[in-house]
């Protein structure tokens, strides 16, 4: 919504994108970590929270209307394709190489793994847990807010509703690509190859001509599995 705002007010598309996505994604990511590391409440609580005031921020801002009309070149550039593959997907792919790097070969990725693994011993080791929470806020509202980005792209219209529920296939693409819920444990490419299996499912659903709302019924009933699985394992 706010790159789609900044380009119908003149502003260059990709220099819109690239704050409406990176900075914007990553300012909001840091109000989540900064509430996280003041309040000490979960994490799920805190984000469940924020969700719904963005979300609200956003049909204020946008009086709950399609926002459209703003550049073909931004939208065509999208859709288009290098050697076949669409420029979205070569965009997730530079995403997940960028942070399978930070995670595998930086000394950031091993503290936020041991951070996930136990808070405590990450803290005793030296680790600054708060400052290492933020860091993974703000990643994590940089990829929302690129997201939101290709989104408006690909719609050529930037909804206030768009993106409703993703965070449902989100959770459920990391837990089935082996993502632990209780913290330490995953990998970056496991949790493509999870999302590649919910989109499998979910075509292979809408093939099938099955309603959208027992395709929840289905995500809902993965993402338990899916943990109880891993609660046995962790046993």
């Amino acid at each position: 919504m706010v790159t789609a705002k900044l380009m119908l007010a003149g502003i260059d598309p990709f220099l819109a994108a690239l704050i409406g996505g990176v900075l914007v994604g990553g300012a909001l990511g840091a109000i989540n970590g900064c509430l996280v590391n003041w309040t000490g409440l979960h994490p799920f609580i805190i984000t469940l929270g924020t969700n719904a005031i963005f979300r609200g921020i956003t049909l204020v801002i946008s009086d709950a209307n399609s926002v459209y009309g703003f550049s073909f070149d931004f939208v065509n550039f999208f859709a288009a394709s290098v050697i076949g593959i669409p420029v979205p997907v070569i965009f997730s792919l530079i995403v997940a190489l960028i942070l399978w790097f930070l995670t595998t070969r930086m000394r950031l990725g091993r503290n936020i793994y041991a951070l996930g693994g136990n808070k405590n011993s990450a803290f005793y080791s030296g680790i600054d847990v708060k400052f290492h929470i933020l860091v993974v806020f703000i990643i994590s509202g940089v990829c929302a807010g690129l997201a939101g980005v290709v989104s408006t792209a690909r719609l050529g219209a930037a909804e206030p509703l768009a993106g409703m529920g993703f965070e449902t296939y989100a959770i459920a693409s990391a837990i089935i690509g082996g993502t632990s819920f209780f913290g330490g444990k995953g990998r970056i490419f496991s949790v493509v190859i999870g999302g590649l299996i919910i989109g499998t499912i979910n075509n292979g659903l809408n093939i099938l001509q099955v309603q959208t709302y027992y395709q929840l019924v289905v995500m809902g009933g993965l993402i338990i599995a899916a943990v109880a699985l891993d609660r046995l394992i962790s046993k």
